[in-house]
């Protein structure tokens, strides 16, 4: 994701194709403004992926849980494959900010 950086008068006057370029590159828009703070403008979907990790994120114990999984599919180890009736009674069962011993379901 690269940045670019522009006035708030060159935005305005350019809106339609920075917009453009937000969604088609993937780029963030910085928009400077005189006297105040700037303000940045991205595509809808890479803001909701941003909020998605910042809560994924926030709880220590589910960012460990998420660098191990990440480790564990990379050194090629298999993951279980549960149902969803599974998965909520495996998430049910689970204790409260701890974490569940390896392999079981």
């Amino acid at each position: 994701m690269s940045e670019i950086a522009t006035t708030y008068t060159q935005a305005r006057d350019r809106f339609a194709a920075l917009c453009d370029a937000v969604t088609a590159n993937r780029e963030t828009i910085i928009i400077r403004r005189r006297g105040k703070e700037d303000v940045a403008l991205i595509a809808a979907s890479e803001l909701r992926s941003l909020v998605e990790t910042a809560h994924l994120t926030a709880s220590p114990a589910n960012t460990r849980r998420l660098e191990r999984t990440l480790r564990d599919a990379k050194a090629g180890r298999r993951m279980t494959r549960l149902s969803i009736s599974q998965l909520r009674a495996w998430t049910e069962a689970a204790p409260k900010g701890g974490t569940r011993a390896r392999g079981k379901a």
